[in-house]
Parts: structure tokens; C-alpha cells; sequence
């Protein structure tokens, strides 16, 4: 039987510090971990946890001086010399040490650093749960051991995770990422169910995690939640589910059905307000779909001006804001009471500058509100909108609203009457009788032509009566203000796309036309002045308006229309519109959950490439479809019905030159020469 040989341990001994010195065999060189500062605060809370190794100073004949150098523990060393230096410990207080003499400093040194084998996060977690329990603070703790009070938090937040979890993830089977992502649910049963779910599987992204820990959950960023206020849920007694790891941009909120109600009772309490106000009625709802006025006739009311003291205060606020910007023009950040202060600014300007609108008494009793939630969360009220039944009887004098045909008497015109009449019919026939409706038919046939050949010959009134008439039609409920028979129309087509109303098109759409609702006259009569009282800018902007007001592009399948469509295109590759850069983005709800798999793997596909395809090409669908939201956000991929058309060659290369004259060369009319009927015929030959 071998025999061992009994070990000696090197004997421990407490030395004075000040015949302690640092020796040059120590082998760390490179700083890490945690500061010298940090551990001398350690120390005088704690007191030395772990003795100093050393070794005796000799002399030249091999004695000892009494002295005592370092190799390992140089760090500890210069700790207690700070707080030596701080007076905090006496130069000859007593240090445990382990006086070695047997092999070289430097094993020595070598030795204590690569033995020593680090903490597994696990414990760390676990220990600061113990400490937890045993009534500490997360202050304290933080204070303990130099870090944020957050840290401590995730760290107590990962050590609450499912037991059996924590198992998992100290037998490496679970990444520190993923364990993080588990701690976004408190639910230790769900926690297991989502484990058991995906631990064969590759979806094991912590995004995918979270996502499947949230499902069924509202993001604190969804306009609902935005409404009501986090603290009003949670004082409510809802639950928010918090991501301590990564920014949640609030969380998540887990009692949907809690939530709805909360939003029920703050819209139907808003809209007692405006109720009061005498409207017609008042129709409430979280969202409307895009469109949900068209049809509708839009009463605009008028902008109450402010006041002298609204004005001044206005003046003020302005000069104040200006001044702190110049003051600090030149500093990378403001300073926080300076930017608190200019939000505070901003805040009351927008308020001076949103004035309240009033209605007519007469205009109120027939028209109605929309009350709902606006894309950023607050209140979206949309006043002044007049159903068809419920717009006054307006007198048409026989005319038929739609095209103006008189269909005031269904007698014939009498045009019998002979061109030399009796004498009888003569003294009958002295007063002044209205014209006969064949006459005024002849008549205004001439004035008719004369008139689409004068405005042939002037672009400008031309453009400006085009104008009018399609103006008349868009923004007013009556268009029958113009001779001029273009019958523009607008399209509805808000339930054809879901959150269309929220995009970033449509809200400009949408301003766009609330500023020409409040730019033009409120009677059609009036229209005319005001068009020819704009500068050529503003009517060249109306102008645009309205043409792309007329434009559709949709594709139904109830409404083939092909040559429609490929025009959308031309128009499309002439205006160089790029859907990703409008803002139009792959997500789950827009494309990528509405198509099959192997659409969702070729998007991924043409974007990043078969590699990261193929990554996710063995998911289920719902999480493929998350995976590949996230991998092409920010890739401007868009589908192909979305992609910019190609022109043909030949009407590429006519945009570039700018265009040709329409009629050839020869077809242009001297000003002073009139233009004969067979003009059009032979430049058309």
C-alpha cells in the first residue's frame, strides 16, 4: 500500500503593514476587475477576507531583514495602503499573512490567480436572493458590492426564475441571453410551458422567448395604453409585465380585458364633454378605419384668435426659448433644468397655439363628432361632419342635382312659332316675354364654343377654371358652381388595409387637406375670388392636391382594370416613389403573417441572403414570422406588387429629354394666327 508523504501547510503569521512590500515576481500586469478604490471600501467594511501571501526579504548572505515582499495579493496590498494614506488603518496594523519559502515567487503568484476559479453567475444570483430574504435592501446590497441598485434587481429577478429552469441553466443547456429573456414573465408555469415548447426546437432566440412569454399581451406603446396612463391601469389592479434586460419602451400590459374597459369609461367620460356642446350626434370608438368620413360633408368652423394677453404671453415664451438656445448653442447637451425648462416652453406655446374652433348653432344641430384615439395616444376628436340624410333641402330651380339636365316640365319645346307673325299676335306680343327655351338653347350653343375657344388660346384661365371645378367636387358638397364638366373622384378605401391611418402617408395626406379645408372659403360661391386671389404657388399646390386626391391605384379583384394599373406604374417610376423610404415596413400584420412560409423565406431570402433563410426555414409560422420581421427591419425589402416599376425604354429616354412638343413642330400657332378647324385633324394626320 503506497504511503503519501504528510503535507505541511506554509505557516500564517500577522505581519505590520509597513514591513510589507510589493514584489516584482508578481505575474498580474494588465488591470481587471474590481477597482482599487472599490476593494479598500470592501475591506474597511468587511475586514481582509483572504490572507496575503509572502515571502521573506533576504540579504546579500542569505538572512532575513525582517522585511516581507508580495507576489501574490498585490492588489489587496494597495488597498490597504490607500486606506493607510486616508488614515483610515495604522501603518503597523497587523495583516494575515502566508509566508511561503519553498519554490519561486512567481508560481506563487501564478498559482493564486489561475486556481482560483471564478463565481458562476447562478450563485451570485443566489446569494443576493439569500441576502434578500435575510432583510437586506437592493441599496444595500448595491452599496455592498459597488454596483447600480438595477443590477442588483436583474440579478434578483434572474434568481425568482422557475427553479427548475435555473437548473437548466447551470448544466449550460440555457445561455445567460436566454435565461434574461424567461425573467419578462413572472409565471413559473408558463416559464416551463414555453422551456418545454421550444428546448427541442431552434427557436431559442431570446426575442422569440419574450415573444412567446408576451403572447396575448399589450405593448405599454400601443395607443390604448397610451390613453389611460400606466398608472391609472396599474392603480386599477393591472399587471405590467417588465423587461429588466433590454428596453421594453414600458412593458407589456397583461389584463387586456381590465384595459378595454379602463379605455371605454375615459373615451364615454371625453365625450360627455363634446356631447354638451349640442351635436347631432357623437359616434365613439377606439380607432375608426382610414376613410371613415368619406361621403361625409366637413363643416369647417372658425379658429377663435388669441387674445392681446395670449399674444403677449406667446411673444414671451418665444423670446425666452430663442435666448436659452443661443445661450447655449455651443454645449453638446443642454443641462437638465435647462432642457426641462424648454419642454416646459414648448408645452405652453402648443397649447397658446391650438385654438379652439366655433360652430354655428345651426351648423352644430346637423352635424356630428367622431371621438377616438389618435395614433399617439390622445384624444382624437373630428368635429363637424354632415351625413347625406341629413342635410337641408336646398332649392334646384327643375335641375337635376347630378348634372344640371332641367327636368322641370316634360312638355316639348314649342319652336313652331312662324317668322312672320299675324298682326293679332304682334299687338299681343308688344311687352317684353322671356325668350323662348329653343332660343336661349341656340344662343348659349354659340356663347359655348366661342367660349372652350377663348379659353384654348389662355392656358392660365384654363388651368384655373380646371381648378375650380375639381375643387368644387372635392371640398364641397354642392358642386354645381362651375361650367366646366370634370368630375373628379376620391376613392374610399380605408377597410381594404388595416392601420393605413396611422401611416405616415396618410397623416400627411390628411394635414394636407385639413389646411386646404381651412385656407378655402366656406361658400363654393366665394371659391372663384379666392382662386384667383392666390399667388400661382398656391394654386399650382391646390392643383396637385386635388389630381392626387383622383388617383387609384387599387387592385380588386372584383375590378379588373389593367391599363389603369400599368399607368400606376408610369406614374409610379416618374415620381421615383419608394414605398420603403415613404415608410412602409414588412411586419407581421402588413405582409408577413398574410403569406405563406415560403413567401415569408424568400423576402428573408432577397434581403439577407440563403444563409440567414435557411436559419429560420425549420420555425414554426408564427415564429417564423417574427423572425423575419426582425431580420428585415431596417432592409427597405418591399414586395414586389410595392417595388419601383421599370419604364419602358423609350418613355425613360423622352422624361430624360424632357418631352417632345405634342404636336410636332408644325402644329405650333402663331399667337396672332387663328387657329382653323382642320388644325387638330392635321397634326392628328
Amino acid at each position: 500500500m503506497t504511503k503519501f508523504q504528510k503535507i505541511t501547510l506554509s505557516a500564517s503569521r500577522d505581519i505590520p503593514f509597513n514591513k510589507l512590500v510589493l514584489s516584482q515576481s508578481n505575474v498580474r500586469r494588465v488591470k481587471a476587475g474590481v477597482s482599487i478604490e472599490e476593494l479598500a471600501e470592501d475591506i474597511a467594511r468587511r475586514t481582509l477576507l483572504s490572507s496575503i501571501t509572502v515571502r521573506p526579504v533576504l540579504d546579500e548572505d542569505g538572512a532575513e531583514t525582517g522585511m516581507f515582499e508580495i507576489p501574490a495579493g498585490g492588489r489587496r496590498y494597495r488597498a490597504l495602503e490607500l486606506l493607510v494614506k486616508q488614515k483610515r488603518l495604522n501603518r503597523t496594523a497587523p495583516v494575515p499573512c502566508i509566508v511561503r519559502t519553498d519554490g519561486l515567487a512567481e508560481e506563487d503568484s501564478l498559482a493564486e490567480n489561475v486556481q482560483r476559479a471564478p463565481l458562476h453567475p447562478l450563485d451570485q444570483f443566489r446569494a443576493f436572493q439569500a441576502m434578500r430574504e435575510k432583510g437586506r435592501h437592493e441599496e444595500e446590497i448595491a452599496a455592498a458590492f459597488f454596483v447600480s441598485t438595477n443590477v442588483v434587481k436583474q440579478r434578483l429577478k434572474l434568481a425568482a426564475i422557475a427553479p427548475s429552469l435555473l437548473e437548466v441553466y447551470a448544466e449550460e443547456e440555457l445561455t445567460l441571453d436566454q435565461l434574461m429573456a424567461f425573467t419578462v414573465n413572472p409565471d413559473h408555469e408558463r416559464q416551463e410551458q414555453v422551456w418545454e415548447s421550444i428546448k427541442r426546437t431552434y427557436a431559442k432566440q431570446p426575442y422569440e422567448i419574450r415573444r412567446m412569454l408576451t403572447e396575448g399581451a399589450v405593448r405599454a406603446t400601443d395607443r390604448r395604453a397610451q390613453f389611460i396612463g400606466l398608472d391609472a391601469y396599474e392603480a386599477a389592479g393591472g399587471a405590467i409585465l417588465r423587461d429588466l434586460f433590454q428596453s421594453d419602451d414600458g412593458g407589456w400590459l397583461q389584463d387586456v380585458g381590465l384595459l378595454a374597459k379602463l379605455v371605454d369609461e375615459k373615451l364615454e367620460t371625453d365625450a360627455e364633454a363634446i356631447r354638451a356642446e349640442g351635436w347631432k350626434w357623437i359616434e365613439i370608438g377606439t380607432d375608426f378605419p382610414y376613410g371613415h368620413t368619406y361621403g361625409l360633408r366637413r363643416i369647417i368652423g372658425e379658429t377663435e384668435p388669441m387674445s392681446e394677453d395670449e399674444i403677449a404671453s406667446f411673444h414671451a415664451l418665444k423670446a425666452e426659448y430663442d435666448k436659452l438656445e443661443d445661450e447655449y448653442a455651443d454645449a453638446e447637451e443642454f443641462p437638465e433644468d435647462i432642457d426641462i425648462r424648454l419642454g416646459e416652453i414648448e408645452t405652453a406655446m402648443e397649447a397658446l397655439q391650438e385654438r379652439p374652433v366655433r360652430f354655428e348653432p345651426d351648423e352644430i344641430a346637423m352635424a356630428g363628432v367622431f371621438v377616438s384615439i389618435g395614433h399617439d395616444g390622445r384624444l382624437r376628436v373630428e368635429r363637424g361632419y354632415v351625413r347625406p340624410e341629413d342635410e337641408p333641402k336646398v332649392e334646384t330651380d327643375g335641375q337635376d342635382e347630378a348634372d344640371g339636365i332641367d327636368t322641370s316640365a316634360d312638355e316639348e319645346v314649342d319652336d313652331t312659332t312662324p317668322a312672320h307673325s299675324s298682326d293679332e299676335a304682334e299687338k299681343e306680343d308688344d311687352g317684353l316675354k322671356p325668350l323662348s327655351d329653343r332660343l336661349v338653347m341656340e344662343l348659349t350653343a354659340h356663347r359655348t364654343l366661342a367660349l372652350r375657344d377663348a379659353l384654348a388660346n389662355d392656358p392660365q384661365t384654363a388651368f384655373l377654371a380646371a381648378l375650380h371645378a375639381m375643387t368644387l367636387r372635392l371640398f364641397y358638397h354642392y358642386p354645381l358652381d362651375s361650367c366646366v364638366e370634370i368630375t373628379p373622384h376620391s376613392a374610399g378605401f380605408g377597410a381594404q388595409a388595416p392601420g393605413l391611418g396611422d401611416t405616415a402617408y396618410a397623416l400627411s395626406v390628411d394635414a394636407r387637406t385639413k389646411s386646404w379645408l381651412t385656407t378655402l372659403p366656406k361658400a363654393p360661391e366665394d371659391l372663384w375670388d379666392a382662386l384667383v386671389g392666390f399667388d400661382s404657388d398656391s394654386r399650382e399646390a391646390l392643383f396637385a392636391h386635388c389630381v392626387a386626391m383622383t388617383v387609384n391605384a387599387l387592385q380588386e379583384p372584383y375590378n379588373r382594370r389593367p391599363r389603369a394599373l400599368a399607368h400606376a406604374d408610369v406614374l409610379a417610376a416618374t415620381l421615383g416613389l419608394d414605398m420603403a423610404a415613404a415608410g412602409w415596413t414588412p411586419t407581421g400584420e402588413s405582409y408577413l403573417a398574410r403569406v405563406t412560409k415560403a413567401r415569408i423565406l424568400e423576402a428573408v431570402r432577397e434581403a439577407k441572403g440563403d444563409e440567414v433563410a435557411a436559419r429560420i426555414a425549420g420555425l414554426k409560422k408564427p415564429e417564423m414570422v417574427a423572425a423575419a420581421e426582425e431580420v428585415l427591419e431596417g432592409t427597405g425589402w418591399l414586395p414586389e406588387v410595392l417595388r419601383m416599376p421599370v419604364l419602358p425604354e423609350s418613355e425613360a429616354q423622352s422624361a430624360e429629354d424632357g418631352g417632345e412638343t405634342a404636336m410636332g413642330d408644325s402644329a405650333v400657332v402663331a399667337d396672332d394666327e387663328p387657329v382653323t378647324g382642320n388644325a387638330f385633324a392635321t397634326a392628328a394626320e
